[in-house]
């Protein structure tokens, strides 16, 4: 595990709440996808790229940004909750799902069952869980609970080897994505999409992760057989983010179809 997922796996279980009784009161909206389609987050920061986006009330900002993605066709929402680098909460998750009526997912590092509770009680219909982090008897129980619910749960890789791990965890309600990001430099390799797109296991749906800033790069990874692509820094910072959302989606639509076509 690099040094930057161990400091923010031990953050993590700093946040770890003792236990958790509320019921959630919103629903649990189902991932519905359509050829290709992208999850698209909402973050105010980032430590690769520094803050992303400082606005006088945060709460709204972080509102109207999801509303934007929603608006513009994204199939799901990711909300950052971790607050130390990357500027977020659970009270953005809570009202971000409130507000829009698209799957949304709590994006953390996360490191306990419990973290999935809590996702769910604050609204989220699906939670990323990072397999360089989580040994075998944890990633289950996390599993588990998201089953329960009816969550879907993106499984984050890095590497080839991560990818044969997850084979095992490969079924309904489970995406699998890779992240194209060096954690020992937080730069992104791009090429590590293409590279690696024959090591993920049968029957997974693909997700494409980091260094995707624009309709081109859309195209590419759906060329390459990726069903969603998880899209944040690129569209923070557009001044269109509907637009850039849309225009995403239509050309890893048209191009997933070229191919198939083909």
């Amino acid at each position: 595990m690099s040094d930057f997922l161990q400091q923010m796996a031990q953050s993590s279980r700093a946040r770890v709440p003792v236990s958790v009784s509320a019921d959630a009161d919103t629903v649990v909206h189902p991932l519905i996808l359509n050829g290709f389609d992208l999850i698209a987050e909402v973050k105010l920061s980032a430590p690769s790229a520094g803050v992303l986006c400082a606005p006088d009330d945060p709460m709204a900002a972080v509102v109207a940004q999801a509303k934007a993605y929603a608006a513009g066709g994204a199939a799901a929402i990711s909300v950052l909750t971790e607050p130390s680098r990357f500027g977020g909460s659970l009270a953005h998750l809570r009202a971000v799902a409130r507000a829009v009526d698209v799957p949304v997912m709590r994006k953390d590092f996360l490191v306990s069952p419990v973290q999935v509770h809590e996702a769910r009680i604050a609204g989220a219909s699906g939670v990323l869980l990072i397999l360089a982090i989580l040994d075998d008897s944890v990633l289950e129980a996390c599993l588990e609970v998201a089953r329960g619910y009816g969550m879907f749960v993106l499984l984050e890789a890095f590497d080839g080897p991560q990818l044969d791990r997850a084979a095992r965890y490969v079924g309904p309600g489970v995406l699998l994505g890779l992240n194209c990001r060096d954690l020992r430099t937080l730069d992104v390799v791009p090429e590590r999409l293409t590279a690696l797109g024959s090591r993920f296991p049968a029957g997974a749906v693909r997700v494409a992760e980091s260094g995707l800033y624009t309709p081109a790069d859309a195209a590419t990874v759906a060329g390459c057989g990726y069903a969603l692509a998880l899209v944040g820094s690129a569209l923070m910072t557009s001044e269109d983010p509907a637009g850039a959302v849309a225009q995403m989606v239509t050309a890893g639509r048209m191009e997933g179809a070229r191919c198939v076509s083909v």
